[in-house]
């Protein structure tokens, strides 16, 4: 035998009992993140029932009686001409986050990598980092003041000899103030996942690659941009399952009477036809419908990915 052959290493599976016994207080500190998620994940599923009962506050949900048919609050949502437009404009929005969203992350995170100064990226990156701490009140404050029709963007073009501009009343200049603001708070904070997928790339790679005549771009594309591109595709996955499905405070904080018709989605509608309005098995069953379809886009997404040869989600 060659004293230089590699040694094959052999592992033992450990028992379940022997597992929780070895490693009793590792196991222990899952408790409380474990039951955090089951309280605040599963056991509000129960409420689903909601949308297939004549629902009321003072019965409860288990003395409420069942819908008759019972699926009638769905077709009361697939009936609804302001549920499909709030649909539309739930996708268009997700798929113009998802074109000028998604990349900038991943741009940031290279240029960021790519910097030869350690004081300057860190400047870069706690600059980055600040907009994801502001909540969504602040920022669409700080947007309507600066992009309001007498704020200072406006101020500069009249003092410049052209005319004010609404960006915010017109449903064209929202959706376009919209994406540029969710990419300009979000793309730093999105940088971390990738940095930290750089980072664990090969530097033996760089150092072929600079070897075989590759400059900085060329490394870039044909060692980075493959190394980190299950990270990208994991992300992209995860993207695809909120296709259907956007947050409240973003959409609600930055809309107003004059867009409306190209400002709610989804979670506005449900807001306002479940909190305001009290329709509560309605809004239950809107939300049931954005779930499933949220879904259906992940396994749908991943399907896709394992069959083109990528790592999926599962």
């Amino acid at each position: 035998m060659q004293k230089d052959a590699p040694r094959q290493i052999r592992y033992k599976r450990m028992s379940f009992f022997k597992a929780i016994k070895t490693y009793k207080w590792l196991y222990l500190m899952l408790i409380i993140p474990l039951t955090q998620y089951f309280l605040f994940r599963y056991a509000p599923l129960s409420g689903l029932q909601v949308a297939f009962k004549e629902f009321s506050v003072f019965k409860g949900i288990s003395g409420s009686p069942w819908a008759s048919p019972l699926f009638k609050y769905f077709s009361e949502v697939f009936e609804s001409p302001k549920f499909w437009n709030a649909v539309k404009n739930t996708v268009k929005l997700n798929l113009l986050d998802l074109l000028f969203g998604f990349p900038m992350p991943i741009i940031l995170a290279i240029m960021v990598y790519e910097m030869r100064s350690m004081k300057v990226k860190k400047l870069y990156q706690t600059l980055m980092y600040l907009p994801h701490f502001l909540s969504w009140v602040i920022i669409g404050s700080l947007v309507s003041k600066i992009f309001g029709t007498s704020g200072p963007i406006n101020t500069m073009i009249t003092q410049m000899g052209g005319s004010s501009i609404n960006f915010l009343m017109d449903e064209g200049n929202w959706v376009a103030m919209y994406v540029a603001t969710g990419v300009w708070q979000s793309a730093g904070w999105g940088t971390i996942i990738y940095l930290a997928a750089i980072s664990g790339v090969n530097t033996e790679l760089y150092e072929a690659a600079e070897v075989d005549g590759c400059g900085r771009l060329r490394r870039i594309w044909y060692v980075t941009l493959p190394c980190i591109m299950p990270t990208i595709v994991i992300m992209l996955i995860l993207r695809l399952g909120q296709m259907v499905g956007i947050g409240f405070e973003r959409p609600y904080v930055m809309m107003n009477k004059m867009v409306t018709d190209s400002a709610d989605v989804i979670s506005t509608f449900v807001y306002d036809r479940g909190i305001l309005n009290r329709q509560y098995p309605f809004a239950t069953a809107v939300d049931i419908f954005g779930s499933v379809v949220n879904m259906c886009f992940v396994i749908g997404a991943n399907v896709i990915t394992r069959r083109m040869g990528e790592g999926g989600l599962f």
